[in-house]
């Protein structure tokens, strides 16, 4: 996004300040989507459990941020553009929040299917992952950068999860069908895929937002 210099100094740190915070908070969460599959690809439930843990950093960063928001709303009266991107940011950090809690839960659900035979070997879940992961990305890049075309991009990926969550809903389904005993596992891994899916949604979401911040338009619910 083009920066444009504020007759206070202090403002334009501030807010490459929230900036910076934001993408640290992206950052985290990024890992947890990478590491959460990894713990379920590696049988790692050491990993899953940091990724538990790191949960809690990732709600502290989501209320000093707020907090950053909050004040400089009421101390900077911002206007225009900036005013848009500090009122976005805050709705920002509640998807990145929540983006930490669908990492968690995959997380508890590997720890469970942990304890028992692995299912079948994993391919589309970490394939599902890398786009969730990438959509994350890219939405706070664009942004950080004000970039409507990357937004867009993400906005566009998100049918590429949902494809595949719907694949891998139906193969767990053939597996219940034909062998009643898998039927625990399968769950939990439809479970995971779904979360999978609505963190695609909230990149989504934080991309929609971008548009908006940089055309003023609000294109929520009218992407074809």
């Amino acid at each position: 996004m083009e920066r444009r210099e504020h007759i206070s100094a202090t403002f334009d740190l501030e807010l490459d300040e929230l900036r910076n915070n934001i993408l640290a908070m992206g950052g985290k969460v990024e890992m947890m989507i990478a590491d959460s599959v990894a713990a379920l690809a590696n049988r790692d439930s050491a990993l899953a459990e940091r990724i538990i843990a790191m949960d809690r950093e990732v709600n502290g960063l989501e209320v000093a941020i707020d907090e950053k928001c909050l004040q400089l709303l009421a101390l900077r009266q911002p206007a225009a553009r900036d005013l848009r991107f500090i009122t976005l940011a805050l709705k920002i950090v509640t998807d990145l929040e929540r983006i930490g809690d669908q990492c968690t839960s995959v997380a508890k659900r590997v720890k469970e299917l942990n304890e028992e035979p692995p299912l079948k070997p994993y391919i589309d879940i970490p394939r599902m992952a890398h786009w969730t992961e990438t959509m994350v990305r890219e939405a706070l890049d664009a942004f950080v950068r004000g970039d409507v075309d990357l937004a867009i991009k993400v906005c566009t990926d998100d049918q590429t999860v949902d494809d595949l969550n719907v694949q891998i809903q139906r193969e767990l389904l053939t597996f219940m069908i034909e062998e009643p005993a898998t039927i625990s596992r399968a769950i939990k891994l439809n479970y995971i895929s779904k979360c999978l899916e609505r963190i695609a949604d909230h990149a989504t979401n934080i991309a929609e937002m971008v548009i908006f911040m940089v055309k003023g338009k609000d294109i929520r619910h009218t992407m074809p």
